[in-house]
This record gives structure tokens, C-alpha cells and sequence, in this order.
């Protein structure tokens, strides 16, 4: 597996752009902690060299995912991270992720810096992002993530309908109230298709028994049962399930995954770029789960075109053997902002781009029409700020 994430010589970054764009869903997306109708999407461009790259924080608007909002974000960027990046050119990923280190926290905020960095080397150098970070694989499968839903026959439509657009994995959002029943029902009627679950920390270890029964339904793996940020319980929970638990929220970074599988606290691993503080932190996950046979999947942050882009070049790195939450745009969006829109082909699959950088245009007449804010930073530490 080749990669350098390092520039020829090294890149001046010239300024950084941080733009909110409102995105209306198509649909409600609910889970164990709300419900969203839109998303405020926090788009990142870098320029420098006379190039630029974009990229995307993934924070909402309120903390109930994550402790990081999209207010959170743009302050750090603005008082914290744009400063230390923009001080002196840029050697390659490694120099712009210590840059950031002398600061705690705030993953997806740097994260978001670091997507739009690589994007910017990547296309300095006329290589696909997939390229750059060694990717190996041309085509990648694609699940769906299917919220909770009012009624038990609006769920079983949806998935008759996402397995029919060739999608090779569903994916369940449940809750206390909304999970053995209705996942028996899922089943029944669709005997084959393979199945999983998200709980999004929904449940605690008293309810070990309950979360057993889901054993019956040949679950691919039950997603984070249990607290955002453990590691302890999910281990004696996992002891008591056939069923593989994955994480998603606990895995905060490479120390998180190995203590996890230390522990034996799950089997497969959520690797979500834009949580874990980037691509830095995301390829040292990626290749210690694959030097333990632990299985990776790529799974979704409602993002835009442009983080739905970054995930489609992670997940072509041979350790994703599962398929991730990379829907089509279409499947969140009634339009998108990159062009072309990312598509699900007949086959479940999602062509990873050749060309250079993200591989897709930024529409930036639709961008600047769903534009609510933008704030500018540059080497000269001046700020613009247009509402």
C-alpha cells in the first residue's frame, strides 16, 4: 500500500474559507438522540499554490452526536487553527496535524481542515485523493442508513425500496421502544438481506438481556449500544452477544481503537473521517485494524457532496471490507453540490473518481445560492465576514 502525503516542496496556503450552507433533506432523518430536516453544512476551501481544496467539518447545529457544534467549529478555526496553519507553508499532512496537536479536541473542526488540505495536495500533484492515500480498490459497496420511522410498514417500504436500487447493506437506527419488534418484522420479510443496527449509545448495560434477544435476527453487527465515550461495558456486553458489536462514537481516535480491541470491546470499527480529527488520525485506525483482521466500513455524517467525496476515497483502502453508509446524494439531498452527483449503481456499488483531487466539481452557483455565511482568513491575518 503506497501513500505520501507529502508535497514536493512545501505548499503556501494562502487563505482559508469557511462557508455555511443550508441543505434541506428529502426526507427526516431520525435517530436515539432527534430529528433533522435540514443540515447546516460547513464547507471548508483551502487555496494555495493557486489551487484549492475543499473539504468539510461535519458538526450539527445542537450537541447531541458530539460535544462539537457548527458554532464550536468556526470558532476554533477562526481564533485557534486557521492561525497555526496558515503561519508558514506547509511541508504535508504530518506538518499540518502538529500544527493542530498543540490543541485538545475539536476533531471534526480539524478534521474538516485536514479534508480540504488533502484535496489541495492531491490536486497539486494531478492524483485522485484515493491515489494519494493508497487506495486499491476501483468500485466500492454501498449500504443505506434507514431512520426510525412512525410507523413499522413506512420502515419496510423504505427498505424494499433501497434494496431494489441495488444497496448491499440496511442499516437500522433503533431505540428503546423501536428495536427487537421491529428488526423480527425487517426480517421476516426480508430473510436475506444482510442487516445491522445503530443504537446511537441509546442503551446501558442493564439492558444486556434485552439487547441479547437481537441475537434471533443474524445481525451483521449491533453499532454503539452503549455510552458515546466507553469502552469497559462494551466489552463485558460483547462477551454476552454472538452478535459483533461495533463502534462508532466511542472511537475518538487510533488510542480509542486500539484500546478497544485490546479490550475486546468490539469486532468491526465505524471509521468516520470526519470524527476522528481526519485523514492523520483515520489511516493509522485504517492499518491497525487491518494488521489485527479487524474489519473497517466507512459510515455517514448526512455530509454534502463534498464529505460524501472524502469518504468515497477512504473507504478504496483495502481494509473496507464492509459496505458504508455511501449513499447517493440523491438519497439525502433532492440536489447536491458537486457535480457529478454521486450515484449507486445497479450492482450496490459506488465508482471511486480518477481524476484529480475529490474527482467532482464544487457547483458553486448552487453553493453561493444556499449560503448563509462566510468568514475568510488569510496569511495576513485578515478576516472577512459576509452574511
Amino acid at each position: 500500500m503506497s501513500r505520501v502525503l507529502t508535497a514536493s516542496s512545501p505548499l503556501r496556503i494562502d487563505g482559508i474559507e469557511l462557508r455555511l450552507v443550508r441543505l434541506e433533506l428529502v426526507e427526516p432523518f431520525e435517530t436515539s438522540f432527534g430529528r433533522v430536516s435540514s443540515r447546516l453544512i460547513v464547507l471548508v476551501r483551502m487555496e494555495g499554490e493557486g489551487l484549492e481544496g475543499w473539504g468539510e467539518i461535519v458538526a450539527g447545529e445542537q450537541p447531541l452526536y458530539s460535544y462539537e457544534t457548527v458554532g464550536t467549529a468556526v470558532h476554533v478555526v477562526r481564533d485557534f487553527f486557521a492561525p497555526a496553519i496558515l503561519r508558514a507553508p506547509v511541508l504535508g499532512l504530518d506538518d499540518l496535524a502538529g500544527r493542530l496537536d498543540a490543541f485538545r479536541g475539536h476533531p471534526m473542526a480539524r478534521a474538516g481542515l485536514q479534508l480540504a488540505f488533502v484535496d489541495l495536495l492531491a490536486r497539486s500533484r494531478g492524483e485522485s485523493i484515493s491515489r494519494v492515500l493508497g487506495g486499491s480498490q476501483d468500485r466500492i459497496p454501498a449500504g443505506v442508513s434507514l431512520g426510525i420511522q412512525g410507523r413499522v410498514e413506512d420502515l419496510l417500504e423504505r427498505i424494499e425500496r433501497y434494496v431494489a436500487l441495488g444497496y448491499r447493506r440496511i442499516k437500522l437506527k433503533i431505540k428503546p421502544g423501536w428495536d427487537v419488534d421491529v428488526v423480527a418484522e425487517a426480517r421476516r420479510r426480508n430473510p436475506e438481506i444482510p442487516l445491522s443496527v445503530d443504537a446511537n449509545a441509546a442503551y446501558t448495560l442493564a439492558d444486556r438481556d434485552h439487547l441479547r434477544l437481537l441475537d434471533r435476527y443474524g445481525l451483521q453487527m449491533i453499532e454503539q449500544p452503549l455510552e458515546h465515550d466507553d469502552l469497559i461495558d462494551h466489552a463485558q456486553l460483547q462477551r454476552t452477544l454472538n452478535t459483533l458489536i461495533c463502534l462508532d462514537e466511542s472511537i475518538g481516535g487510533v488510542r480509542a481503537a486500539r484500546q478497544a480491541l485490546d479490550l475486546g470491546s468490539c469486532g468491526v470499527v465505524n471509521l468516520k473521517v470526519g470524527r476522528v480529527g481526519g485523514y492523520s488520525q483515520a489511516l493509522a485506525i485504517h492499518d491497525l485494524c487491518l494488521s489485527r483482521g479487524v474489519p473497517v466500513w466507512c459510515g455517514g455524517m448526512l455530509e454534502s457532496g463534498v464529505g460524501r467525496a472524502h469518504n468515497v476515497a477512504l473507504a478504496s483502502l483495502p481494509g473496507f471490507t464492509m459496505p458504508g453508509d455511501i449513499s447517493a446524494s440523491r438519497r439525502y439531498f433532492a440536489r447536491d453540490i458537486i457535480s457529478p452527483e454521486v450515484e449507486v449503481s445497479a450492482n450496490g456499488t459506488v465508482e471511486v473518481p480518477r481524476g484529480a483531487g475529490l474527482g467532482y466539481e464544487v457547483d458553486r452557483d448552487y453553493v453561493n445560492s444556499a449560503t448563509e455565511s462566510v468568514e475568510r482568513f488569510t496569511s495576513r491575518a485578515k478576516r472577512v465576514s459576509v452574511s
